[in-house]
């Protein structure tokens, strides 16, 4: 337990601050699961520019790892642009020509 009033202020507003960030860091986790679930490209794309600002905002604050936050974006961007290539028409797979080294 603390024992100066300093220590007690201290406990207190890390409890604050801790309830702050767990509420913070859930609502992102919540919205990059239903950006991750949607199938619309343009409302993907609407969602993905809030996703990156709260992941931005959570880095900021020391909440998450400024390179989680990286990769996470990273990801979510490559699942918005796969949204718009699965309606076009898939490509024709080339040949695949492994030219083998003979050893000697």
């Amino acid at each position: 337990m603390a024992n100066h009033k300093s220590a007690e202020k201290r406990n207190r507003s890390n409890a604050t601050k801790r309830l702050r960030n767990r509420y913070q860091a859930k609502t992102t986790r919540t919205a990059i699961k239903s950006l991750r679930t949607t199938d619309d490209k343009k409302e993907a794309e609407d969602m993905l520019k809030k996703v990156s600002a709260m992941l931005d905002k959570l880095a900021k604050k020391n909440v998450i790892h400024k390179n989680k936050a990286a990769n996470q974006k990273s990801k979510l961007a490559k699942v918005v642009n796969k949204l718009g290539k699965e309606t076009a028409a898939p490509k024709k797979a080339g040949k695949k020509t492994a030219a083998k080294k003979k050893s000697k």
